[in-house]
């Protein structure tokens, strides 16, 4: 080999080692901060980078704890106060966690419970809920029923499938999640009933169903529907109302729910809404870019097809987040429905996921389950995401001078996000400043807020000047008539 061959050869590996060293050192920088990409929409569609509004705190698996042991497939999760359960389905049991100082510590592990002075034993369950006193609520999918019981393991209820003339006796009772609200009512998404949540009374007898989602069809399919014989039209799917993935309380008792499954447009689908009393859907999108997840994707590939919401978090102050589990990511919107942030990603690096299937808020943090990983990632909020929600509440509770001043700050550290010249606008609208507010509002193509303080702004012109509007209205009434008493009485003089 010729000495021009090896230095060639030479400089070659040398090449494929400063390459290799910037790549790692590149992801290592990432992992180690807890940087991820976080995105979201402009005016015109278009996805822009922002800084991070949550940073990976830690992530915590059951190994973490010695008497835990690993989660196997964990499907449920739950907080309230500084308590966390996870509904660890493979190992068939609940386990509490508490939360203080910032660290988790094992509490215990629920695999079983008193039922009428015996053991009783719970097999895959999916989900649970816990009220502020205490008392567990378990799906216990495996043994197709829902398990009440209170803070010691004694059990107070058990529900199985109702005998009701609305609920197919030919299928299997399997109460996948469910919350309870202030009235001791059960809410239960139920695998393969598709009218809607099973609501339970405070007894536990079946009092009906919530939210029933409106049929979806391809229209294709339809038209073939009316052309098919009877034995085609009985082998195709029947059109059936979809299906709800999960199911959610507020801090005022409205229902937030989720759907993954669905047929056409995404929009019509309406992947995430918020159930009143009777079901029906009252969630505001007065976004120009809907609570849908990602605009665009891939149609081809692992990490194809819309936006799979699998779970929805609502926070007191009105924001929720929605959890994609098509390619992992987390979706924060505002009570408008505008896109806050959608951060996270499909992976192995801290901050995304493999199979995320819960999440859930503790004490400012989110908490992220992944099936497959056995694992919760704990995420809190940065300077950034924390102006956000600073600013979403001054605005909610009148204080609209900090709240314009708030968003001046997010705006300084990220010139693209829309929601910081609405909100500004929005603040400058409540302080009857309607100019500023409009040129706040062009912006960002916020034609609805922009109409609006132009409509007050208009008025506040009239107001100012109506003076001058009248005396100008009457100098041409003068002038009008003033011009036909000149020609009339010229007219007159020629005729004399």
């Amino acid at each position: 080999m010729n000495m021009k061959r090896m230095k060639r050869i030479t400089s070659m590996f040398a090449l494929l080692l400063v390459v290799s060293f910037l790549v790692e050192s590149v992801d290592a920088g990432a992992v180690a901060g807890g940087t991820n990409y976080t995105y979201t929409y402009d005016c015109w569609y278009e996805d822009r980078e922002s800084p991070d509004a949550y940073a990976v705190n830690r992530t915590v698996t059951g190994a973490d704890f010695k008497e835990s042991g690993n989660f196997k497939n964990p499907e449920g999760l739950y907080a309230v106060g500084n308590r966390v359960y996870v509904a660890d389905t493979g190992n068939n049991r609940i386990v509490e966690l508490a939360y203080n100082n910032d660290e988790f510590k094992f509490v215990r592990a629920i695999s079983e419970f008193t039922n009428g002075g015996a053991k009783d034993t719970l097999s895959t369950p999916k989900d649970v809920f816990v009220t502020t006193t205490g008392e567990i609520y378990v799906a216990d999918t495996g043994n197709k029923r829902i398990v009440h019981m209170d803070s010691s393991l004694n059990c107070i209820k058990i529900i199985t499938r109702p005998t009701d003339d609305t609920v197919d006796q030919s299928t299997d009772f399997l109460p996948a999640k469910l919350v309870v609200d202030s009235s001791n009512r059960i809410f239960s998404q139920v695998t393969n009933v598709n009218k809607g949540f099973m609501e339970f009374g405070s007894d536990g007898s079946f009092t009906g169903y919530v939210g029933a989602s409106e049929v979806t069809y391809n229209f294709f399919t339809y038209l073939w529907k009316l052309i098919a014989t009877k034995e085609q039209r009985a082998q195709m799917e029947l059109f059936v109302p979809t299906e709800y993935s999960n199911i959610a309380l507020d801090s005022e008792g409205f229902i937030y729910s989720t759907i993954s499954k669905f047929e056409g447009d995404v929009k019509a689908a309406k992947p995430v809404r918020k159930l009143n009393a009777k079901g029906t859907d009252i969630l505001v999108r007065n976004s120009l870019v809907q609570p849908i997840g990602d605009l665009y994707f891939p149609d081809t590939g692992e990490l194809s097809g819309t936006s799979k919401f699998l779970d929805v978090c609502a926070l007191p102050n009105d924001t929720y987040y929605c959890l994609d589990n098509t390619r992992g990511r987390v979706f924060g919107y505002d009570f408008q429905g505008n896109m806050l942030y959608a951060f996270g990603g499909h992976g192995y690096r801290e901050g995304y996921f493999i199979n995320p299937v819960a999440i859930e808020d503790i004490d400012g943090s989110l908490l992220i389950l992944d099936k497959d990983l056995g694992s919760i990632t704990q995420m809190t909020l940065t300077e950034y995401g924390t102006l956000i929600n600073q600013g979403l509440a001054e605005y909610k509770r009148g204080d609209y001078d900090a709240s314009a001043e708030t968003w001046r700050k997010v705006l300084k550290l990220n010139g693209n996000y829309d929601l910081g010249y609405i909100g500004v606008g929005r603040a400058l609208l409540r302080q009857e400043k309607y100019k500023d507010a409009m040129n706040y509002f062009e912006t960002k193509l916020d034609k609805k807020n922009y109409s609006k303080a132009y409509k007050y702004y208009r008025k506040e012109q009239m107001e100012d000047n109506i003076v001058y509007i009248l005396i100008g209205l009457l100098i041409i009434i003068v002038l009008l008539y003033g011009r036909g008493f000149i020609k009339k009485a010229r007219k007159e003089v020629e005729k004399g």
